[in-house]
């Protein structure tokens, strides 16, 4: 069994929407380089592009 590693050790980046920062979560593993927001409220209210 892999052991569980400190949440300051994961990777970390800022939410384009809000500038927050937010952790790599599991579920993000195979996707990690193109996740921009923090949450599904952020994706909801990011600039709209015209």
């Amino acid at each position: 069994m892999t052991r569980m590693r400190k949440k300051s050790d994961l990777p970390q980046k800022d939410c384009v929407t809000c500038g927050r920062p937010f952790v790599w979560r599991r579920k993000w593993a195979k996707v990690w380089e193109t996740v921009k927001y923090c949450s599904d409220r952020c994706r909801n209210e990011r600039p709209k592009q015209t």
